[in-house]
């Protein structure tokens, strides 16, 4: 199973709800969905979040996963080891997983063939 897992909190100091501001008419966490939609090379995307907020600006994409994080994982000194650590235990108890990309919510503007060349 390959898997894109998209990391979202909430408590960004620098810009407030930076993952779900709009960009170009649109919340910057679903044009990065909609671009892993579109590269076709994972099963299933999930994202990490603990925020209510963002879960709701993407409710109406289908097939998008949501794996709820611990308040612990979304604090300023919880590094992405951690977050992603916790979500791949989540998922490995549905799911046998091959390949695992970590996706930053704000990662709008990388190609399939970046995530072609990182393998």
């Amino acid at each position: 199973m390959r898997i894109a897992i998209i990391l979202a909190r909430s408590g960004s100091k620098r810009i407030k709800l930076k993952n779900i501001k709009k960009f170009i008419d649109e919340p910057i966490i679903v044009k990065t969905i909609k671009n892993l939609k579109k590269m076709k090379m994972f099963n299933k995307i999930y994202v990490s979040t603990e925020s209510k907020k963002i879960t709701k600006v993407f409710d109406h994409i289908k097939d998008i996963n949501i794996i709820k994080r611990p308040n612990n994982l979304s604090d300023d000194f919880t590094g992405t080891r951690d977050v992603m650590v916790h979500a791949i235990k989540e998922i490995s108890k549905e799911f046998k997983l091959e390949e695992i990309c970590c996706v930053y919510a704000t990662s709008i503007f990388f190609k399939k063939k970046n995530l072609i060349e990182a393998k």
